[in-house]
């Protein structure tokens, strides 16, 4: 859509505050082990009963983890009240292959989503005006259309073989709003073929639809929380917490690739790869652009291409209490952050108990007397918040200092991280 289409609307996306019962994660581990100075273990924090907790030392087991592959299937539902004008085959285009692309990039390859897209029109029982469909959508008609929904589809599908469920509408019916696609969390699930659905992804976009809008779905299906900020009036920003910065922030963000934190969380990046900056001086280590996986063209300190980055450290973490910390990564245009509006080390902060919505992570923004691209940014405040080559500052409030030294020859950014006490 064009760029100003979705400026205009605001749009973040959104599976804010509308699920029928925000499901409750499930008991916590508490536990450490005694860890190696420098692992990450000392810097995880804890998850917490706060919807779509950041903590990350215990997979919640409610959410399926993508350290796999998992099959998708998309059911296109039609209405008695409007003839379609596009066909399941170009919908399910105008999802597939991006999103798996996506999340194959994301992970460096370590998790596929594989769609299966029926080939055919499921027709609902009720017109669409019936459902009364929107953004804060209200529990009795939002249960009643996934009802009639899973009624009509179970025979011709059997979803005990599918991870993940989209129920794509007609985007041309009359009752159909495109502000209302999320993912919807039941606290009694939906059971079919054997199987309990515990949360389905309704999808309402418009043809052609929103960018990453799926992704950005499927990432709440995978337990990530929304980064935006929604005012409570539905006027102002609503990406000031992060930028461009994350796919959960905003689908049209310019690098739109998942926080080092969320790629630790969901299982792609491993132990060694994430550092845990903890005594007191200076800490030097080398970041490798988060993107960058196996195979991937870097630009190096000379301006180069170099290939074979990716098995290095791509997180850098400082404890900052017991529910914050502060995270180092290096971002710039490779993968998909390949539109990125600068790049260097991106400073952030975490808190695991924040809810969704609730500003859990928030970008910390190293020149904040400047902006930048004015034109394509979502937030260009923010647009140039990561820390150059040559360039220093300190976290305001905490006392951390970076400083970027340089980069090597691979296209890896040397750090110096001075934790003071």
């Amino acid at each position: 859509m064009p760029r100003q289409f979705s400026r205009a609307r605001l749009r973040s996306t959104a599976a804010v505050f509308t699920t029928m019962s925000a499901l409750a994660a499930t008991s916590l581990g508490t536990g450490h082990s005694a860890a190696d100075p420098g692992s990450a273990e000392p810097c995880a924090l804890a998850r917490t009963d706060a919807h779509h907790s950041e903590g990350l030392d215990t997979w919640n087991a409610a959410y399926p983890r993508p350290a796999r592959a998992l099959d998708a299937v998309l059911v296109f539902l039609s209405f008695p009240d409007a003839h379609p004008l596009t066909t399941p085959q170009e919908l399910a285009a105008d999802h597939f292959p991006a999103t798996t692309r996506f999340f194959e990039r994301a992970s460096y390859g370590r998790f596929t989503l594989r769609p299966h897209p029926l080939r055919n029109w499921v027709q609902m029982p009720k017109p669409s005006t019936a459902y009364d469909i929107q953004r804060d959508w209200s529990a009795t008609h939002r249960a009643a259309y996934l009802r009639d929904a899973l009624t009509a589809a179970d025979p011709q599908v059997d979803f005990s073989r599918y991870d993940v469920v989209y129920f794509v509408a007609d985007p041309d019916a009359p009752g159909v709003d495109s502000d209302a696609t999320k993912v919807v969390n039941l606290t009694a699930p939906l059971r079919a073929d054997g199987a309990d659905l515990h949360r389905v992804v309704t999808v309402f976009e418009r043809h052609p639809p929103d960018r990453l809008v799926l992704a950005h779905e499927t990432g709440h299906v995978f337990d990530l929380p929304d980064l935006y900020h929604r005012p409570v009036d539905g006027k102002g920003d609503w990406d000031t917490h992060v930028g461009d910065w994350d796919l959960m922030g905003s689908q049209f963000g310019l690098a739109p690739d998942l926080f080092g934190w969320h790629k630790w969380k969901l299982g792609w990046l491993d132990q060694r790869q994430v550092r845990c900056v903890q005594d007191a001086g200076p800490a030097r280590l080398t970041l490798e652009p988060l993107a960058a996986g196996p195979g991937v063209a870097v630009a190096g300190a000379a301006g180069a291409p170099a290939f074979g980055l990716g098995r290095g450290t791509k997180l850098a973490v400082v404890r900052t209490g017991r529910d914050s910390v502060l995270a180092f990564e290096a971002r710039g245009p490779v993968g998909n952050d390949a539109n990125a509006c600068r790049q260097g080390v991106l400073v952030y902060r975490v808190r695991g108990e924040a809810q969704s919505g609730g500003g859990p992570i928030e970008v910390i923004d190293a020149h904040p007397r400047t902006e930048a691209c004015w034109e394509t940014s979502v937030y260009p405040p923010l647009a140039d918040a990561p820390i150059s080559a040559g360039e220093s500052f300190t976290v305001p409030g905490d006392g951390v200092r970076v400083e970027v030294e340089g980069r090597t020859a691979s296209g890896a950014w040397t750090v110096k991280i001075t934790v003071g006490r």
